[in-house]
């Protein structure tokens, strides 16, 4: 064993053991998604006054942060995302219509000047006795009555006539005072003054000199006068209207810390209105852009689906390139299923939240991971037939040397797309493009250094290196040997597949006009829910029983075992509710199942974004590719990467399937599966064509891709296996994401061979530039160097 594999093999050791010991003694953090609740974005808006940045958001989560706390909600989350948004996370929460009625509290607290009685009034109100307190406070009536009489603003002016606690309309001058002054509010109970429960108000510095001027201007009309009271409003509604105690004088007013307002409260009426002046004090109004509810059942069912399409998906990988590689696929086997267990360990002790694409996402990464050691094992291949009396240890090390400049562009390419996941997704989304990037990571670990490890080790034997047939890469495989013998010439006339290509493309462009995208209604916004039911109800039942509630705008669909989904417009909480029970009177007990409500702000700008992270994706893949090959080459790869992507989206289109989030997930990923497929055939074009400058390209094309099919394919397998395991056990909830996927998959195994390879072609007749320079020969290399870079590694150099 040479000291570089000692240190390989004492490395995979070493990070095998901690991604165990992380296994066992930490939990992943699962998304709302998986373990259910509810989430919901809110987004701030400017006032008049205050702009909603990031300073004044951040002061509107944390008073968020106080209203969801006295809901007793288990571990709730609070973020901001950008400059003015805020995601509120609610673990367990089915019904959020009392988060969302809290929560909604969105108008400015405001103090007000009383004026005097107001006009209009609907009825008799039998006013509330005047209470009085000792000095240095401010007296109310008990709040013990509400009033459903519609505020009245006075349309000339900021003025508003609002009825007070008893139902007594009152004249209000404009807002004084706004809630973002309020430094504190606490309920005590007054045992030594008798006072009883109180309610004392602390303001911040510039805002206690207002108050105090507010005070002392009502404190100059008489006791028992209207205008002697200062009105507390939190959306239009008068919480509180204390008088002013007859001991504080004409302009004295009172000061901040020496503010109680007195009255026959209880302790959770003192409570409520403390919590009312403090946790309402919102320094800007917040909309609900986007709120999602999921069922418990539902995340546990992606998980035991997910585990089910990851064991039985790498089974039949492992199975597949043992029987392809033999002993070496054994071991490259035995490297997946430590990639499984690091990539694991990598995304709990990272505290990643694993979300539903996430996990998606992670099961993909299984069958994407066994594509650095095809390449290797594929080079192994091609060097034991070039000089098959060369040692198999030898042809394994120049194997993992030729195969580094593919493996490092076709990972690189696919953490662009992650990246692109990551930074223009939202919501889980997100999720999918970090874990995406962790399995790339890790599966490179995994090939590189643990099945290099195990490989070389098993290369040192003799029993290995003696009998060929059970190493695996001694002697070509079945695919190869058959290409070899055929010999197809592939390109001599490498328009036609140009012509395919535009015919395939033509075909689903016909898709995408003549039946349309079905964009989900995170791309349209409204309302999409989910139901199951303890009775089956038929779709016209369903429909004509929703229709009767007053929902006739609504669309109705199966979904899952028997569950109904029904997407509508604009449609509150309380409407939702009205639906359930609609559905409740035909089917029995009505479970929500899945609830995803996006505004039509937030859908506008998420269609924005999907393009957007199109079009960077476009640009931002062509800018590596040119960078790293030629500039036909680059354009090449991208045109077949479009031909993908308008493939993928026609064929949704003619299937009658959503694009959603997770349809954006997949196709990002098609285009870095895509690109990476094109990547590796451009990648032995360059190598042989610097090697053979004197031949023809369409010859040097033709011997690439036949070199290079055999990697493709049992690439392609991998993948294919865990995403027909996701398709079949997945539910609906993965079914579309893998079926994007398989035809992903399938349509860029073509273009990478039958687009990209003719459309360089035919660049390159136009190009002028000369041929790539041979290897080892770049600019700057002197040849001695080159062929230093070139001597076998087991090669000491010596010569007699």
């Amino acid at each position: 064993m040479t000291r570089a594999t000692a240190v390989r093999a004492v490395l995979a050791v070493a990070v095998l053991l901690a991604s165990v010991f992380i296994t066992l003694t930490m939990s992943p953090r699962l998304g709302l998604d998986l373990q259910g609740g509810t989430r919901i974005v809110l987004q701030a808006r400017d006032t008049a006054t205050v702009e909603a940045d990031r300073e004044t958001t951040d002061r509107t989560l944390e008073v968020l942060r106080q209203r969801i706390d006295s809901l007793g909600v288990s571990e709730p989350t609070l973020t901001r995302s950008g400059e003015d948004r805020i995601i509120v996370e609610l673990p367990d929460v089915q019904d959020p219509r009392q988060a969302a009625e809290v929560i909604g509290r969105t108008a400015q607290l405001t103090f007000h000047a009383v004026e005097g009685e107001g006009t209009d009034q609907p009825e008799e109100k039998t006013p509330a006795p005047e209470s009085t307190t000792d000095p240095e406070s401010t007296t109310e009536p008990a709040p013990d009555s509400d009033s459903d009489t519609d505020p009245d603003p006075d349309p000339d002016s900021d003025r508003l006539t609002l009825p007070d606690e008893q139902g007594r309309l009152l004249a209000l001058g404009e807002p004084r005072l706004s809630g973002a002054g309020v430094e504190d509010a606490t309920a005590a109970f007054d045992a030594q003054g008798g006072a009883g429960w109180t309610v004392s108000l602390e303001f911040r510095k510039g805002a206690g000199q207002d108050w105090k001027k507010l005070t002392g201007e009502a404190a100059c009309h008489p006791a028992g006068d209207d205008r002697r009271r200062v009105a507390i409003v939190l959306d239009e509604k008068v919480i509180s209207s204390p008088q002013v105690d007859p001991s504080v004088g004409c302009r004295a007013g009172l000061p901040s810390g020496a503010t109680q307002i007195t009255g026959s409260f209880s302790a959770d009426e003192a409570r409520d209105l403390a919590l009312l002046i403090k946790g309402g004090a919102l320094p800007v109004p917040v909309e609900i852009v986007e709120q999602r509810t999921v069922g418990p059942t539902l995340g546990a069912a992606a998980i035991d689906a997910s585990a089910q399409a990851a064991l039985i998906g790498a089974a039949a990988t492992a199975l597949f390139i043992t029987v392809v590689y033999r002993l070496f696929g054994a071991l490259a086997a035995v490297a997946l299923g430590a990639y499984g267990v690091i990539s694991y360990a990598a995304l709990v002790a990272l505290g990643v939240t694993l979300t539903l694409p996430g996990l998606a996402g992670f099961v993909l990464a299984i069958g994407m991971a066994v594509d650095a050691n095809v390449l290797v094992f594929e080079r192994a291949r091609e060097e034991c037939a070039d000089r098959p009396t060369r040692s198999l240890r030898s042809a394994l090390t120049t194997g993992f040397r030729k195969a580094w400049s593919a493996v490092a562009d076709s990972n690189a390419t696919t953490l662009i797309a992650a990246g692109l996941l990551f930074f223009l997704g939202s919501g889980p989304v997100k999720g999918f493009g970090v874990t995406l990037a962790i399995g790339v990571v890790a599966s490179m670990f995994s090939a590189l250094v643990i099945a290099r490890a195990l490989t070389e080790i098993a290369a040192n034997s003799r029993f290995v290196s003696d009998y060929r047939g059970v190493n695996g890469i001694a002697r070509p495989g079945a695919v190869r040997t058959w290409l070899v013998r055929k010999d197809p010439k592939l390109f001599r006339t490498s328009a036609r597949w140009l012509v395919v290509s535009a015919a395939l493309v033509v075909v689903a462009v016909a898709g995408i006009v003549v039946r349309g995208v079905d964009l989900g209604v995170e791309f349209t916004g409204g309302r999409l829910v989910e139901y199951s039911t303890s009775r089956p109800v038929d779709v016209e039942t369903a429909r004509d029983s929703i229709a009767a509630a007053g929902f006739g705008d609504a669309e109705v669909t199966t979904a899952g075992d028997g569950d109904l989904s029904v997407r509508t417009g604009k449609l509150d909480n309380d409407g939702e509710h009205a639906l359930r029970a609609a559905l409740t009177e035909e089917g029995g007990e009505t479970t929500k199942v899945r609830d995803e409500l996006i505004g039509p702000s937030l859908g506008d700008e998420l269609r924005r974004n999907a393009l957007i992270a199109l079009g960077v994706a476009v640009a931002v893949q062509l800018a590596y590719l040119a960078v790293r090959f030629r500039w036909t080459f680059a354009v090449a790869s991208v045109v077949a990467m479009v031909h993908d992507v308008i493939l993928v989206v026609g064929a949704f289109a003619w299937l009658g399937r959503p694009v959603d989030g997770i349809f954006l997930a997949a196709l990002l990923t098609v285009i870095g599966y895509s690109v990476n497929d094109s990547v590796v055939v451009f990648d032995r074009v360059r190598e042989l064509w610097g090697a053979n400058r004197r031949t023809p390209l369409d010859t040097i094309a033709r011997r690439a891709v036949l070199q290079t099919v055999p990697r493709t394919v049992n690439t392609g397998m991998g993948a294919l296996f865990i995403l027909a395991a996701l398709a079949v056990l997945g539910g609906d909830s993965l079914a579309d994401f893998a079926l994007a996927l398989l035809i992903g998959i399938v349509v860029g195994t073509w273009s990478s061979v039958f687009t990209a390879v003719p459309g360089a072609l035919a660049l390159e007749r136009s190009a002028k530039a000369p041929p790539p320079p041979a290897p080892g020969k770049g600019k700057g290399t002197p040849r001695g160097k080159a062929r230093a870079a070139r001597r076998d590694p087991l090669d000491n150099g010596a010569r007699v």
